[in-house]
C-alpha cells in the first residue's frame, strides 16, 4: 500500500550566525558611524524579526571610502601579484572555515533556503576568491597586452538577491588585478557584505583596500556620480543601469551592467523529459525566481506540451515552501514586502490578461514575504507575464512547432540574459544556441554557474562580463 514519505523538520541552527546589535560603515579598515548619523533597519523576511540595526551612508561616507581607497590604492596596486594573491587565498580560506556561519547569516537576511546559501552560494563565493588569486600573478599572459595596470579605485552596487555571491564576482577580480573597492550592498541585505568586511581584517588586508557602505539608492547614486571613481560595476534592475549610464556618460569611467533578464527555456520534442522537469524546476524556483538569468518563460514543443505540464505539475506538488533554515525546505521567502507587491501585481495582471494560473495546494505561513510556486499556461507573447521580468517564482509557457518559432520567440524580448536548450541532439543545440540572442546558454541543464566562465548579456541585460578571464578586462587599462 502506498504511502507519503513525510519529511520530519531539519532545523539548521540559528546561533551559528552571531549578529551584533547594530553595525556601523566599513571605511579604511574600521567600523564608523555614518556622517550624519542615520540608521536603518534590516529584517528577516521570513519573519519579519529586525535582526539588526545598519549605519546609512550618505554622499559624505562614500566621499571618505572613495578618499580611503584612493590612498590605499597606491600601495596595492604596486603589491607583486603573487603577494595580492596571497590575500585573495587567504580570504577564500576563511569564507570556507565560516561558510556554515555565513550560509546561515545569508538565509536569515536574504530569505532563501539554507540548503542553495550552504550548497551553492557559498562554495562559489570561496570559488570566485580561489580562482582570482590564481589570476593575481599572471596578469601580463591573461591576453590583455604586456603589463596591464589597475584602473584605480572601483565603485561596485550589488543586488539582495545573491549578496555575498555577487559580492565576490565584483570584489574578488578588482583586487587580483590592483584595484581598490567601495561597495555598496542591497539596503535589505547588508549583513554578509558587513560580515565579509571582518573577513578583510581577518585576513590582514591592508586597510583602505576594500570598503562597504551600506544604504539606500542615494549612496549607490552618489559612488556612481564620485569624480575619483575609476570603475563601476553593477547588477540590478535595467532601469537603474539606464540612470548610471547617463551618470557617467562623457566620464572616462569604465563600467559594466549585469541587468534584468526574461530567460527562456527551449524543450524540443526528443528531450529526456524528467531531467527538463528537473532544469525547469532549477531554472525558475532557486532562490524562488529571484535570479536575473532565470528561465522564466518556458517555450515547450507542441507535440510534448501535455506530458510535460502534468510532469512538471506533479513536480511542483512536491516542492516543500516554509522555514528557509530548515534542510527539507526548497522554497523560501521573498526578499521583501516591496517585491512581493511586485510579484503579486503582475500575477493579477497577467489572470485578468486571460493567462490561465496554476499553483499547487501550498499552506503559506502567517507572517513573512511569502509567495507560492506558479505556472501560467495559455500565454501569448503580448502578455505583461511573458514580457516583464517578474522577478519571483512564476513560469509562463508558451509554446511552439519549429526550431524556427522556437528561436523567434526566445528572441522577442528586450532582455537577452540567459537562455536553456533541451534536446537529444547535439548538432540541434549548436545550432539554436548560435542564433539565441543570450549572453549565456545552457544545454540541458540550467543556472549552472562556474568561476572560470564569463557571464553577462545583450541589449537590455546589460553589458561586460564577469567570471573567468573575461571578468579581468574591466577592472584592467587594457
Amino acid at each position: 500500500m502506498a504511502s507519503v514519505f513525510e519529511y520530519a523538520p531539519a532545523p539548521e541552527s540559528r546561533a551559528i550566525a552571531d549578529i551584533a546589535p547594530s553595525y556601523g560603515l566599513f571605511i579604511d579598515g574600521e567600523f564608523v558611524e555614518a556622517a550624519d548619523g542615520k540608521v536603518f533597519k534590516t529584517v528577516s523576511p521570513s519573519t519579519e524579526e529586525v535582526l539588526s540595526e545598519i549605519a546609512q551612508a550618505g554622499s559624505e561616507d562614500v566621499d571618505r571610502a572613495v578618499k580611503a581607497a584612493r590612498r590605499a590604492f597606491e600601495k596595492w596596486s604596486a603589491l607583486p601579484g603573487a603577494e595580492r594573491a596571497k590575500y585573495l587565498f587567504r580570504i577564500a580560506r576563511i569564507i570556507q572555515e565560516r561558510s556554515r556561519e555565513l550560509a546561515v547569516l545569508e538565509t536569515l537576511d536574504n530569505g532563501k533556503p539554507i540548503k542553495e546559501t550552504r550548497d551553492a552560494d557559498l562554495p562559489l563565493v570561496a570559488a570566485h576568491f580561489f580562482y582570482y588569486a590564481g589570476w593575481a600573478d599572471k596578469l601580463d599572459h591573461a591576453g590583455f597586452g604586456a603589463n596591464p595596470r589597475p584602473l584605480g579605485v572601483a565603485g561596485q552596487v550589488i543586488p539582495w538577491n545573491f549578496p555575498l555571491l555577487m559580492l565576490a564576482w565584483k570584489i574578488a577580480p578588482a583586487l587580483a588585478t590592483g584595484n581598490t573597492v567601495v561597495l555598496k550592498p542591497a539596503e535589505t541585505t547588508p549583513l554578509s557584505a558587513l560580515f565579509f568586511a571582518d573577513i578583510c581584517r581577518q585576513a590582514g588586508l591592508p586597510k583602505g583596500v576594500v570598503n562597504i557602505l551600506p544604504g539606500y539608492g542615494d549612496a549607490g547614486a552618489a559612488l556612481v556620480a564620485h569624480p575619483d571613481v575609476n570603475k563601476v560595476a553593477f547588477t540590478g534592475s535595467t532601469a537603474v543601469g539606464k540612470e548610471i549610464a547617463r551618470t557617467i556618460a562623457g566620464t572616462r569611467k569604465k563600467v559594466t551592467l549585469e541587468l534584468g533578464g526574461k530567460g527562456a527555456n527551449i524543450v524540443f520534442d526528443d528531450a529526456p523529459i524528467d531531467q527538463a522537469v528537473e532544469g525547469i524546476v532549477n531554472g525558475i524556483f532557486f532562490n524562488q525566481g529571484q535570479v536575473c538569468c532565470a528561465g522564466s518563460r518556458l517555450l515547450v514543443q507542441e507535440s510534448i506540451q501535455e506530458e510535460l505540464l502534468d510532469s512538471l505539475k506533479r513536480r511542483l506538488s512536491t516542492l516543500r515552501l516554509g522555514d528557509p533554515l530548515d534542510k527539507n525546505t526548497d522554497i523560501g521567502a521573498i526578499n521583501s514586502e516591496e517585491q512581493l507587491t511586485r510579484i503579486t501585481s503582475l500575477v493579477e495582471l497577467g489572470e485578468a490578461e486571460g493567462a490561465e494560473r496554476w499553483s499547487p495546494a501550498c499552506e503559506l505561513p502567517e507572517s513573512g514575504y511569502w509567495f507560492a510556486p506558479t505556472l501560467f499556461t495559455n500565454v501569448t507573447q503580448a502578455h505583461r507575464i511573458a514580457r516583464d521580468e517578474i522577478f519571483g517564482p512564476v513560469l509562463s509557457v508558451l509554446t511552439f512547432r519549429t526550431p524556427d518559432e522556437a528561436v523567434a520567440k526566445a528572441n522577442n524580448t528586450p532582455y537577452g540574459l540567459s537562455a536553456g536548450i533541451w534536446t537529444e541532439k547535439g548538432s540541434r543545440i549548436l545550432a539554436v544556441a548560435n542564433k539565441l540572442r543570450a549572453g549565456v546558454v545552457w544545454s540541458n541543464t540550467f543556472n549552472k554557474f562556474d568561476p572560470t566562465s564569463p557571464f553577462g548579456g545583450y541589449k537590455e541585460s546589460g553589458f561586460g562580463r564577469e567570471g573567468g578571464r573575461h571578468g579581468l578586462e574591466a577592472y584592467l587599462d587594457v
